[in-house]
C-alpha cells in the first residue's frame, strides 16, 4: 500500500499513513485512527490536507558505474582527506585539503 502525508493546520503536524488509493482521509481523527496514534489535544473533526510530495527513488549505483558515466565520488577518510573512489587515469586517489594538485579533473569530465 502507498504512503501518504497528511497535514493538520490546527496542530501544525504532518503524519505519514499507509492506505489504499481509494481511501480519502478528511479529518484529524481519521488520520490518527489509520496511523494508530493518539489524538492528543487536537479536535478529531479538524480538517487535514493531503500533502503532495515527489516520490523518492533510491537506487544503489556502484562506484564503477558512477565512474563510467562521468561522476566523481569522494569518501571522507580522515580530517581533510577524501578518497576519490572513481579516480580515472591521471587523477590522484586521495584528495587533500589545500592541495590543488589532488583535485579531480572535472574539466575532463564536463563537456558542453
Amino acid at each position: 500500500m502507498p504512503n501518504y502525508d497528511y497535514f493538520c493546520k490546527k496542530n501544525g503536524k504532518t503524519v505519514e499513513v499507509s492506505h489504499d488509493v481509494n481511501t480519502k482521509l478528511k479529518t484529524w481523527g481519521e488520520v490518527c485512527f489509520v496511523a494508530q496514534i493518539p489524538l492528543e489535544n487536537t479536535d478529531a473533526l479538524a480538517p487535514v490536507k493531503l500533502v503532495i510530495s515527489p516520490p523518492s527513488i533510491n537506487i544503489p549505483i556502484s562506484n564503477s558505474k558512477l565512474k563510467e558515466v562521468g561522476f566523481t565520488k569522494l569518501v571522507k577518510r580522515d580530517d581533510g582527506v577524501y578518497e576519490n573512489v572513481t579516480a580515472t587515469d591521471g587523477e590522484k586517489k586521495y584528495m587533500k585539503a589545500g592541495d590543488k594538485s589532488s583535485l579531480p579533473h572535472l574539466n575532463k569530465k564536463i563537456t558542453s
